[in-house]
Formats: structure tokens, C-alpha cells, sequence
């Protein structure tokens, strides 16, 4: 081995680094002095190129063409700047040819990439042996590069150790074909693409390692690549943290990702992802997505604080989780949909805004010792395959603890329901459910609810100290319950509808207000069953009142169904007829615009960009805030948007019940009659007083925005009030605030477009308004106080009103007034202050 010297003067046999790499064997070193050497090298032997200590020594590349290329086996620089030179990036700073060796040691490269390029040929895994190129990177930086920082292709074997990628204008690495990358202590920050992508077949593992600020997903995964990450941290990932696609497969040791823009962990395709001790905190969408045929299994992991649903599953995929914990959710804990299933072992679910546990369509959910508690609704089973919830417990929640709702069977054993606000287990309409060895204690609503044409099968059920009835019946449902204690209800312990028919068999009440409240044409049938230690006779104790039927349609619901063929022309020239509105005018125009590119991105197979139709409506009465989202409905009809394009207009009275637990059915009511169209809520901060905590509009709020998730596709939810009002409903919910992002201001009307509006009505009724009246009335609303009282567009009716009265009288006194005169409001037919 031979030490070869280069110096740009003095000392130094070598004034070029290519001059010395001439002249060099195999096995010899190039040590070079301090200084800028502009020359492309090309190492086609076993050389190393090292920087001699005590200065700073760059390698310059030329436009076009790497600064260094290799071509040796065990090729080697040391201590070096590599600089490369170009603007299109296509060009690498430094490339490894196929069958090559390199070692990147204490170095630094700016400007371009490092590719390995390696054989293409075979499927084998197998890198060991002759013609693999290697690349190792130590104690090195990669920075200000363009298209990537590494990129490997074909039969690549890389290492890189305790180094820095910086700051590239693209992906942080590229894998392709069958290369593998195996990565220690790595720190990789701002990329504009992905952190790191893998194709083909190829192979990562990281081990300590730290990716912030990537500008798509941390990293991605297509093909059948592979990937082992432990100890890694993904934080601000502009996409998902960790994306697997295609049959590709993720294995996660102790990882860690925080505030991804989109979700944290997405599997879809195929793909395979398996995670212990990871944690996903602040997902800009779900912190695990789920969908197509993947499968993910996760043990001892966290999910903290996501901003949709923090597990959704559509497709067919499979999500497995064991000792996992779900925490503060702006929507459902654990969401599954479509033909997929969750299975669950042992997980917390708590503080979800809609439902810890949400189960539909045709999905199948098992979840086993587990503990559900606060937030909206605790577990609700709806879907037509069958589902169960065994050996756990649900409490502390706003609204019902167990919801079953579906087709298929759904089976409740031994768990433990406790503290709900509303009732305990809720049997939907028509739902098939089996509760078996179950207990339900200190609910704010009845025990066991049970809906018209719903027979459930229940066993050794234990009701104690619920605030209504103990098992609930509603009208025509049935049902065989046997073996179950009620104690201590404050209501009657059953109560049964119309019509209802079930059958108890060894039933023990003991100290609740009385035992049996039935409808007229009830017909229960009582086996071996006691009251306080007496068997209970067969004709049932007297009548108790009945709750009063919240499950059809408030006759508050207005509905109107726009044409069918109306055109976005028809529709957009009727909100320009409008008088005022300007600023409204312009903000619909805008979101016009919007909705129509987002269906051209969708036509020509583009990902459409974050939209929410739903919207905010902020101004004082009268301001023209109905009529507008009338309009608006009509404009997503005509744009293709929704089926309908009706409105259904409500306030708190036709959402918010009387009595516990009757919300939800009334809530849901309005929402089913808008379906395809507009639910127009006014006055919607009334259903988040201000200093009430116990209130059952934020019972109503919960079952809208879960709702709203469930039919996402399918409902638009406009919320009007008082601006002030509406900031405060706004972020009074999460699931709100997510959802309601855009806020349409209404003004209040000018005294001239009152004036307008005045005109509009009397033409519309056949009346003229003469100059006269014209002046008269700008002097009148400029004078009218815009106090509490102050209606808007409202007064203007009223003052026209009042006018055709005043008008009515004044002709009264003529004997044959001429048709001039009937139909002309002058300015003696104003009200006066007295009238």
C-alpha cells in the first residue's frame, strides 16, 4: 500500500486527485491537502481518496456528470466535500456502478445524490457473493440535493450509520428492485418528498432513527418491498406517517409518529403491517388506516388525539389489537366498515368525542377484555355480520353505553355497563342481539332499551340503580330475558309497550318504584318471577305513563324538493336576483369553482383535495341565511354532489328530547329525512348553552357529528346563529370544529337594499311602490334602531305589510278608485310610529 500526495501548490506529488488515482494500485491511498478541487473522479480501482487533517478539502463536479464515480471493489473517500454541480438534478454527485464498492467516511454531499445502481437480473433476495454493488455511508451528510438523497436500484446492498440527510428538494432515499438499506442513529429532515420509498422487491431496516418535516408520507412502501423499522421517530410527515401498499409488508418495533398532515399508519392493497410498542399521536386523519384486503396487527400500542376516526377499516381489511390503548378522538375510537373486521384483546378505548367501539355495514367486530369509557356512545354494533363485545366494560359515557342496531348477530357477554348518562344497552329496531351474564348499574337513562320488532335473547342480566326503567320494551318488541335481577330503578322495572310480547322467566325485582308500567295490548308472560321475595301474579300491576314516541319525524321538518331539471345556471342566476348579499354571493361562486375542479381531478383519476361541504352560517335574523342554504342545496344537486338537494330546516326543539336517552332518536330522525340533502339547524348554539353542563343538547351534538361521519357522502349540515354565538358552538365540539371550516358572514341589509326589498315584495304581489314612498322609506330604515328587535329582511316585510294594510284603508274612502290606484303605495301608506 502506497500513500499518494496531492496539494494544489507546494508540497505534493499530484496537483490533480485524477492524476494521482492514475498512477495508483490497487490498495493505495490518496491523501489531499486543504483546498477546491474542480475535477469529476472516477475510482476504477480499489483506492481510497482521504482529506488530510487540519483542512477543509471539496471535490467540484463538472455540469452534467457525477463528481465521483465508482468502479473499484473496496473504493473508499474519507473526510471529503463533494459538491455537485447542475440545476436539473439528474445528474448524482456521486455514483456507484454496478458490481462496485464504496465508503462514504465523514463526508459531506450537497447539491445531487448519491445512486447505486446494481445488477437488475433475478429475483433472489440473496445479496451475498460476487457482483452486488455496496455502498456504506458513516458519520456522513447528505444535504440540498435534488430528485434524492440516495437512491438504490437492482442488487444494492447499503449501510448507513450515525449520518444526516438535509434539506432535499425530493425523497429522502429510493429503493428499487432488490437492493437493501440498512440504517443506524440516522437523522433525516426536510424533505419535499417522501422520507424514505421502496419498489420492487427491495429491503429497508432502520434502527434509531429520526425522519422530521418529510413533505409526503414518512415512508412508503409499493410493490412487495419490506421494511423493519425500531425506534423510529416520524414527526410533521406531510402525508401519512408510514404507508404500505401493493403485498408490501412493515414490521414496527417502538415507534414512534406525531403530526402527520394525513394519518399516521395506512395499510391498503394487500399489504401486511405488524407494530409492538408504537405509538401515533396527533393524526391529521385517522392514526390507523386500514382498507382493501390488508391486514394490521398491532400489540401494546397507543393512538392518541386523532382528528377523524382513530382506527377506520373499509374493504375487506383485518385490523388486529392487543393491549392497545385509544385516547381523546375527535371521532369514533375505532371505526370499521364495508366487509372489514377488528378483532380486539385487551384495549382501552376513552374519551372519544362519537364511539369508542363503531361496527357497520357489513363488517364483523370482536372485542374481548376490554374497557370503553366517556366520550360519545361506548360501543355501537350495527352492522349485518355477526359482532360480539365479551368480558369488558363500558361507563361514563354522554350517551348510550351499547348500541345494537344490526342485522347480524350481535352478542354481548359478560360485560359490565356502568355510569352512562343515557341508557345502558339500546337493542335497535328489528336488530338481532344476544345479552348474556351482563350487569348495567347507575345510568342516567333505563337499563335494557329494546325498540319495536327487536326479540333479543337475554340471560342473567343484572339491572341496578339506573334513573329509568330497568328493561325498557318498546312497542311490538319481544324477546325472551331469563334469570335477570332489577334492583333499586326509579321508574317502573319493565316497562312494555304496545303491543309488546316478551317472555320473563325467573325475573327478581327488588326495591324499585313498582314493578310493571305496560301499554293497552301488551302481553308479556311472567315464568317463576318475584317482586321483593312474592311470586308475581299473572295480571300485571297497574299501567305506568308512556314515554312519548321520539322515533318518528318532528313536525317542525320543513322539506322542499328542488326540480329535477334544474340547471347550475338556473340555480346561480336565482342567488344573483338576491338583493345584497354580496359578500355571501362571492364565497358560494368560490366554492362553486372549487367543486367543479375537484369533479374534473376525480373525471380524469386525480385525488380530490380536502373539502368540506359543511358549512357555517354567522349573521343576525333576517339576513337571508334560509333562503341561501336552500340555494346551496340546490347548487350541490345541480353540481352532482347530493341526490336530492332539499332542505330540512330544525331547531333545538325538533333535535333535543325530554327525557334521557330520547335525543338520539330525534336527532336521528332529522338527519334521516335530509339524507340527500341540507340539514339546516338554526339557532344551532342553542344546543350548547352557555354555563349548563348537564344538557341534553350536547347529546344532540354528538349523535349529528357521528352522523355526519356515517353519511358523509350523503348529508350536508349548514349551522346558522349569531356570529359570536357560532364561534362558541363551533369550538365547543371537536368533531365541530373539524368539520364546520368554512364560515359564510350574512350583513346586515343597507337602507337602500331594504328599500329593494320592499320593491321585490310588492312586485311579487302586484303593487308598485311610487317615488314618493321610495324616499320615504330610505329615510325610514335609515332612522329604524337596529337594536334586538331589528328583524332585517324580516322588517321589510312587515313594513310592506303594513303598507298593503295602511293602503287597504286609505281606498276604503274612494268610491270607484282607478287600477292606478290599487296598485300604487304611496308614501302616505308608510306606518307612522304608532302603527
Amino acid at each position: 500500500m502506497t500513500n499518494r500526495y496531492v496539494a494544489p501548490r507546494g508540497r505534493g506529488t499530484y496537483r490533480r486527485i485524477s492524476d494521482a488515482l492514475k498512477a495508483a494500485a490497487p490498495g493505495d491511498v490518496i491523501v489531499v491537502s486543504a483546498g477546491e478541487y474542480a475535477e469529476p473522479l472516477r475510482l476504477d480501482r480499489s483506492v481510497a481518496v482521504v482529506a488530510e487533517p487540519g483542512g477543509d478539502v471539496t471535490l467540484v463536479g463538472v455540469p452534467g456528470e457525477p463528481a465521483v464515480v465508482a468502479e473499484g471493489l473496496e473504493c473508499s473517500l474519507r473526510g471529503l466535500v463533494i459538491r455537485a454541480v447542475g440545476e436539473d438534478g439528474n445528474t448524482p454527485a456521486v455514483g456507484v456502478a454496478p458490481g462496485a464498492g464504496l465508503l462514504l467516511d465523514d463526508c459531506t454531499i450537497t447539491g445531487g445524490r448519491i445512486h447505486a445502481r446494481g445488477n437488475e437480473g433475478g429475483q433472489s433476495s440473496d445479496l451475498s457473493g460476487y457482483g452486488v454493488t455496496t455502498l456504506m455511508l458513516r458519520g456522513s451528510r447528505v444535504q440540498k440535493g435534488r430528485l434524492a438523497a440516495l437512491h438504490l436500484s437492482g442488487r444494492v446492498l447499503a449501510k448507513v450509520e450515525d449520518s444526516v440527510i438535509d434539506t432535499i428538494d425530493g425523497i429522502g432515499a429510493v429503493l428499487s428492485g432488490q437492493a437493501f438499506l440498512d440504517v443506524s442513529r440516522l437523522r433525516l429532515r426536510t424533505t419535499s418528498g417522501y422520507g424514505f420509498r421502496l419498489r420492487g422487491s427491495s429491503r429497508l431496516e432502520v434502527t434509531d432513527g429520526v425522519l422530521r418535516q418529510t413533505g409526503m408520507a414518512g415512508v412508503l412502501l409499493e410493490d412487495s418491498s419490506t421494511a423493519a423499522l425500531t425506534d423510529v421517530r416520524i414527526e410533521q410527515a406531510g402525508g401519512p406517517g408510514i404507508h404500505v401498499t401493493g403485498t408490501a409488508k412493515a414490521e414496527l418495533t417502538d415507534c414512534r409518529v406525531r403530526n402527520a398532515r394525513a394519518s399516521g399508519l395506512v395499510v391498503q392493497d394487500q399489504s401486511d403491517l405488524t407494530g409492538s410498542d408504537c405509538v401515533v399521536v396527533d393524526a391529521g386523519a385517522n392514526a390507523l388506516l386500514a382498507a382493501d384486503s390488508a391486514t394490521a396487527t398491532l400489540v401494546d400500542s397507543r393512538f392518541d388525539r386523532s382528528v377523524y376516526s382513530a382506527v377506520h377499516l373499509t374493504g375487506t381489511a383485518v385490523v388486529r389489537l392487543t393491549d392497545c390503548l385509544v385516547r381523546e378522538g375527535a371521532e369514533h375510537g375505532v371505526h370499521a366498515t364495508a366487509s372489514s373486521r377488528v378483532e380486539l384483546t385487551r384495549c382501552g378505548i376513552s374519551d372519544v368525542v362519537l364511539t369508542g367501539l363503531s361496527v357497520v355495514d357489513g363488517a364483523t367486530g370482536e372485542a374481548v377484555e376490554c374497557r370503553i369509557s366517556g366520550g360519545g356512545t361506548g360501543v355501537h354494533l350495527a352492522s349485518g355480520a355477526a359482532s360480539g363485545l365479551r368480558g369488558s366494560s363500558v361507563g361514563g359515557t354522554a350517551g348510550t353505553a351499547i348500541e345494537l342496531a344490526g342485522a347480524g348477530l350481535a352478542t354481548v357477554d359478560a360485560v359490565r355497563v356502568s355510569g352512562s348518562k343515557a341508557a345502558g344497552i339500546v337493542v335497535g329496531a328489528g336488530a338481532a342481539a344476544e345479552v348474556v351474564s351482563c350487569a348495567i348499574e347507575d345510568c342516567g337513562g333505563s337499563g335494557l332499551v329494546v325498540w319495536s320488532g327487536a326479540a333479543p335473547t337475554v340471560r342473567a342480566l343484572r339491572v341496578a340503580g339506573v334513573a329509568k326503567n330497568g328493561i325498557y320494551l318498546a312497542e311490538k318488541a319481544a324477546g325472551k330475558y331469563a334469570d335477570c335481577d332489577v334492583n333499586g330503578t326509579k321508574y317502573p322495572a319493565l316497562h312494555l309497550g304496545k303491543a309488546a310480547a316478551p317472555v320473563f322467566q325467573h325475573l327478581r325485582v327488588r326495591d324499585c318504584v313498582d314493578a310493571v308500567g305496560q301499554e293497552d295490548g301488551a302481553s308479556p308472560t311472567f315464568e317463576d318471577c318475584t317482586v321483593d321475595g312474592v311470586p308475581m301474579v299473572a295480571s300485571a300491576p297497574a299501567v305506568a305513563a308512556a314515554l312519548p314516541d321520539v322515533t318518528t319525524t318532528p313536525a317542525t321538518l320543513d322539506e322542499s324538493m328542488p326540480p329535477d331539471d334544474e340547471t347550475l345556471e338556473d340555480v346561480l342566476a336565482e342567488l344573483d336576483e338576491q338583493v345584497g348579499l354580496d359578500r355571501v354571493k362571492r364565497d358560494v361562486q368560490s366554492m362553486v369553482k372549487l367543486m367543479q375542479t375537484v369533479r374534473m381531478r376525480q373525471e380524469a383519476g386525480l385525488p380530490a383535495p380536502p373539502l368540506s361541504r359543511h358549512l357555517v352560517f354567522a349573521g343576525n335574523p333576517g339576513t337571508g341565511k334560509t333562503t341561501v342554504a336552500r340555494l346551496y342545496g340546490r347548487v350541490l344537486k345541480a353540481l352532482g354532489l347530493l341526490r336530492k338537494g332539499h332542505l330540512v330546516e330544525v331547531d333545538r326543539t325538533a333535535l333535543v328530547g325530554e327525557y334521557v336517552g330520547h335525543t338520539g332518536p330525534k336527532t336521528t330522525a332529522a338527519v334521516n329525512q335530509a339524507l340527500g340533502g341540507v340539514l339546516f339547524i338554526d339557532e344551532a348554539y342553542s344546543l350548547a348553552p352557555v354555563g349548563i353542563g348537564n344538557d341534553f343538547g350536547a347529546e344532540a351534538v354528538a349523535t349529528l357529528v357521528k352522523l355526519m361521519e356515517d353519511h358523509r357522502d350523503d348529508l350536508v349540515v349548514i349551522v346558522a346563529g349569531y356570529v359570536g354565538d357560532m364561534s362558541r358552538f363551533v369550538g365547543s365540539n371537536p368533531g365541530l370544529s373539524s368539520r364546520f371550516t368554512r364560515t359564510l358572514m350574512f350583513e346586515d341589509y343597507t337602507a337602500a337594499e331594504l328599500v329593494a326589498i320592499v320593491e321585490h315584495q310588492a312586485g311579487g304581489h302586484q303593487y308598485e311602490v311610487a317615488p314618493d314612498a321610495r324616499v320615504a322609506l330610505a329615510d325610514l330604515f335609515e332612522r329604524m334602531p337596529r337594536g334586538e328587535g331589528f328583524g332585517n329582511g324580516r322588517s321589510a316585510r312587515q313594513v310592506f305589510q303594513a303598507m298593503t294594510e295602511r293602503q287597504a284603508h286609505r281606498l276604503s274612502e274612494l268610491v270607484a278608485p282607478t287600477p292606478e290606484q290599487l296598485v300604487s303605495l304611496v308614501a302616505a301608506d308608510l306606518p307612522t310610529d304608532g302603527s
